[in-house]
């Protein structure tokens, strides 16, 4: 790359034959779009953005109020741009070895809006303090790249630009451009252009984080043990990490509404956002609005969008050879909005039967009286689509900003150090790939799984909590480091039939952990004998080297099952369901222990690999989110099913069965729906007609409930700490004020929370009662539900509001029904995990349905899914919504 003036960097492609290869590119799409049958025709879109296009673009957004997208984000930057780079850049900053972070813009355009940005950028520069950084080396702290296909527009705006604010924006910003398309601006990032001068300022890895703590020579082994198992996927380990500036890349005007859905996942996935590394991107979402508002935005009164269009026909001539190929009066703009697809649509019509001739070569192209050519599309963002979208791209939300209208919003993600793929997105390996998502899990599931479990047990849990019990009815922290694998290990071997890993006594001391009963705890349900003495608990690495083996293990067997060299029957996807699942659940219940020493000197450290909650913002748009109109719906009566048929004891005559040849035995099993034994069979319950909360209960109204007239009815639940006299909620980033979590679901036993509800005139709803609440009103993963780590801390319940018809989440949590964990008709205990529910038929377990922040999505979005705590129990992620009786 290199730089053609003071400001413009070429980062087009260099060599010659490749550039003509290009331009060539654009001229072939051009020729085989219009050679398509009638009805298929395309231009590309590219041909709208010639410099002369860029400036009737910019003529749009200034003279046409129609067009309400320009206005909309330039709103939220006015008002929200303070604090928009404040929590993008929140960790630029803060430490001594600093890289001066970069702003890529993509397609830049104008510069107008994006002006508010970066002025907002000076002013933070000033508060921060960064004037000494200017004079030590002469560069200003933060540069911005405006990334542009013409170079002479990027000239002209940054010259306006400079020439409006450059005295603002002096020693704080850099403003320069990059003349070329998105791949090759992105080609130069990824290829090192940016790392020149620079010091990264990369989150910590895992191994960094626990070499903090190691201080003394003994515990070397452990720190090596550490660096041996972390995963590399945790945070990027690619060697750019340590030299690349942060990155933060603007893509404003709701630009990614022109990719088709597809398009838009591999364009997001193909940034340069390195995983767990504070990159950021912001993005722009034109909303699912009016059909009339968004036809008329693209097709104003003046006509200046249809001369913009049409200057893609003089582009597309003039690239075939001849400007004037596409003769004006022969062609007109028309555009439509297709609801059914949230997409847009601009089209030029051909007003008569007509042929062209394509200059310098024997191509013909016809076109008939009224046949459409399209040259634009647009998509539109309702909230499924984005957290779709997102999800599918490796990219999490930290904040979202919306206009006044709701007619737009301004996302800003990263790329965390893992996310949960979308259940429709099948993610395998061979045998097992498109298989159902409650059915056998791909190697990838487990990869992910464990990402996951290693960010929390090697990233979260210090070297002197290891061996402390942060919840005294549980055991100690080690012992779930090696619990994991030794399940995983005991199943394989039964299933296999084979030796278990080494060390072999590992199956004795971490088989089963423990549940006592909370009144009682000398009271337990059968659990393996661990180690009384902290001297005679296995190392930290051996355990580590251990789950690496069982890990190999558990690899080579998909191995084997994708070779054919073993069989794949139902007994063995059952086996890996169970284990996967198991896994799932108790990276919760290990968190939950977790959350008690978070924020105290030594305790709990916050997550790795995920950027930490901006407290203050997030709470001012929770204050700020609309509340439903009314806080009750009226449901029943109804036939509600309850379960699902998976009986274990047919995993055997569906293996041996000679009715179905290897194939289709493999194809029913990659679809079949595994489960619990407390989910089988599938069963009817009859409810009546009852009222129930929108949303569960909140902090702010259990805390005003407990101050009052429940002081002496309830305890201070679990989830809140008292600190220096004040109440505060519990976080894994450590204790919050209750003005941050308030319209959070409180976290409560179930006894409080039935007396809070009786209290009010009203219950806790049974599991069948709740089960049809969801069943109507869940919006679900891919409708941005709180599960799956999408956060790491609850947030504001969402249903209730009339644009989804009511649909949402509630908030990241279980919660509580009023039916008894109980044996019913039909129940079989599981074979291979026989005491997974009888154990707690005792009269003392409740039934619990939904799933928090850290259940992962194939167990909360399994319909069947029961889950259940001991009714006194304080600790876990359980919430509860009222029942009125009608």
């Amino acid at each position: 790359m290199f730089q053609t003036s003071q400001h413009i960097l070429d980062v087009r492609v260099r060599d010659a034959d490749e550039r003509a290869s290009v331009e060539d590119d654009v001229r072939a799409q051009i020729i085989e779009g219009l050679s398509k049958a009638a009805g298929n025709k395309t231009l590309p879109t590219i041909l709208l953005y010639d410099e002369r296009g860029l400036r009737l673009y910019d003529a749009i957004t200034t003279d046409c109020p129609e067009y309400y997208l320009f206005a909309a984000e330039e709103e939220i930057l006015k008002t929200k741009g303070d604090e928009i780079v404040r929590v993008v850049h929140r960790h630029d900053f803060a430490s001594d070895r600093m890289a001066k972070p970069v702003v890529l813009e993509l397609g830049a355009g104008a510069l107008r809006k994006t002006s508010h940005i970066l002025l907002a950028l000076s002013r933070l520069a000033t508060a921060e303090g960064l004037t000494n950084f200017n004079e030590k080396d002469g560069e200003a702290p933060i540069k911005y790249f405006a990334l542009d296909l013409e170079k002479s527009e990027l000239e002209r705006t940054l010259g306006l630009l400079n020439k409006a604010h450059g005295s603002d924006l002096k020693g704080k910003v850099e403003t320069a451009g990059m003349w070329g398309t998105y791949d090759g601006g992105l080609k130069y990032v990824v290829e090192g252009g940016l790392a020149k001068d620079s010091i990264a300022n990369d989150a910590p890895s895992i191994d960094d984080r626990r070499s903090r703590e190691i201080d003394s020579p003994d515990d070397k082994s452990v720190s090596k043990a550490m660096r041996d198992a972390s995963p590399h996927s945790i945070t990027s380990d690619s060697s750019s990490n340590h030299r690349s500036p942060p990155l933060h890349i603007l893509f404003l005007g709701s630009s990614l509404g022109n990719f088709d859905r597809e398009s838009s996942v591999a364009f997001l996935r193909s940034l340069p956002l390195r995983p767990g590394s504070r990159d950021t991107l912001l993005v722009g979402l034109d909303h699912d609005n009016d059909k009339k508002k968004i036809e008329l935005a693209y097709n104003d009164p003046k006509g200046v969008s249809k001369e913009f269009m049409t200057n893609g026909l003089r582009a597309a001539g003039r690239t075939l050879g001849d400007e004037g190929l596409f003769a004006e009066g022969k062609w007109e703009f028309v555009n439509m909005y297709k609801e059914e697809n949230r997409r847009h649509e601009g089209y030029f019509k051909s007003v008569t039967d007509q042929t062209l001739r394509v200059p310098d070569t024997k191509t013909v192209l016809s076109f008939s009286a009224d046949e459409l050519i399209n040259i634009e599309v647009s998509h539109k963002f309702s909230d499924t689509d984005a957290y779709s979208m997102f999800t599918a791209s490796e990219l999490r939300p930290i904040m979202r900003w919306t206009n006044s209208s709701n007619e737009y919003s301004l996302w800003l993600l990263e790329r965390p150090a893992f996310t949960f793929p979308l259940l429709k997105q099948p993610v395998g390996n061979n045998v097992l790939e498109k298989a159902g998502p409650f059915s056998v899990p791909s190697l990838n599931d487990w990869h992910t799984m464990w990402k996951a479990w290693d960010a929390i047990t090697l990233g979260m849990i210090p070297q002197n909590m290891l061996l402390t019990k942060p919840i005294d009815l549980r055991h100690i922290c080690l012992f779930y480091l090696g619990h994991i694998p030794a399940f995983l290990d005991i199943h394989l071997s039964r299933l296999l039939q084979e030796k278990h890993t080494e060390p072999e006594y590992f199956k004795d001391i971490f088989e089963r952990g423990i549940d006592p009963h909370v009144d009682d705890p000398s009271q337990c349900h059968p659990h393996s004998e661990v180690p009384q003495n902290e001297e005679d608990w296995p190392t930290l690495e051996m355990i580590i080297g251990f789950r690496d083996r069982v890990r190999a293990r558990l690899a080579a067997l998909y191995d084997d099952l994708s070779s054919g060299r073993r069989q794949f029957t139902r007994k063995i996807g059952r086996v890996l369901f169970m284990t996967l699942e198991h896994e799932g659940f108790h990276a919760e219940t290990l968190l939950y222990m977790l959350l008690q020493g978070a924020g105290k000197t030594g305790g709990t450290m916050p997550p790795p690999g995920f950027a930490s909650p901006p407290w203050e913002a997030l709470a001012e748009h929770w204050n700020s989110a609309p509340l439903p109109n009314e806080s009750t719906v009226v449901l029943g009566p109804a036939t509600v099913a309850l379960g699902h048929d998976d009986n274990e004891a047919e995993d055997a005559m569906q293996d041996n069965s000679d009715s179905d040849n290897m194939e289709d035995k493999i194809s029913k099993v990659k679809q079949y729906e595994f489960g619990w034994d407390n989910e089988h069979p599938k069963r009817e319950v009859e409810v009546g007609q009852f009222k129930i909360s929108w949303r569960p209960v909140t902090n702010g109204e259990y805390y005003a409930f407990w101050k009052g007239e429940g002081r002496d009815m309830v305890k201070i639940p679990g989830s809140w700490v008292e600190v220096d006299g004040v109440m505060k909620v519990r976080t894994l980033y450590g204790p919050v004020d209750m003005n941050i979590a308030q319209h959070w679901p409180v976290l409560t036993s179930y006894d409080d929370m039935s007396k809070y509800a009786v209290v009010g005139g009203g219950r806790l709803p049974t599991e069948a009662e709740l089960r049809l609440f969801y069943d109507k009103f869940s919006s679900g993963y891919e409708g941005g539900a709180n599960i799956g780590f999408r956060n790491w801390h609850s947030i504001p319940a969402t249903t209730g509001l009339p644009q989804y018809n009511g649909k949402g989440h509630n908030g990241g949590v279980w919660e509580w029904t009023s039916t008894l964990f109980d044996k019913y008709e039909g129940f079989v205990n599981s074979t291979l995990y026989p005491g997974y529910s009888s154990d707690f038929f005792d009269g003392k377990h409740m039934v619990v349905i939904g799933g928090s922040y850290a259940t992962i999505p194939r167990l909360a979005e399994r319909r069947s899914l029961r889950n259940y705590y001991q009714h006194n129990y304080p600790y876990p992620w359980v919430s509860g919504r009222i029942v009125y009786d009608v």
